[in-house]
């Protein structure tokens, strides 16, 4: 039976952008040994989307885009502006290697309520 779902993210800068999840976002992990942390992420779900060819995206969700964003600016984070979308409240943050994190606020009914 499928117990969870592993997401990798590729990095120019690992260390930094571990240390980015770690500290900034607080998510916690593990050290799979050797310095490979494992960060737990909260509740997530998947939604398949018809497209021209096959892709994947990575959004982190949040109850309040305008406070999270600005919290995380705070810190000192690079934020894009938010953009207004039927299905909710976008944008995205820069990670210290260079990628982006796409962050969202649902308008949608969520999976896990």
């Amino acid at each position: 039976m499928i117990n969870g779902a592993h997401v990798i993210l590729y990095s120019r800068d690992a260390e930094a952008d571990r240390a980015f999840i770690r500290d900034v976002l607080g998510f916690s992990g593990v050290d799979a040994g050797g310095g490979w942390l494992i960060f737990q992420l909260p509740p997530a779900e998947v939604a398949i989307h018809p497209a021209g060819a096959p892709s994947h995206e990575l959004y982190l969700m949040c109850d309040d885009i305008e406070e999270t964003l600005g919290d995380l600016a705070a810190k000192g984070v690079t934020v894009s502006a938010t953009r207004d979308e039927r299905w909710g409240v976008r944008a995205a943050v820069t990670l210290p290697g260079g990628g982006e994190l796409g962050i969202y606020q649902p308008r949608h009914p969520t999976a896990h309520g």
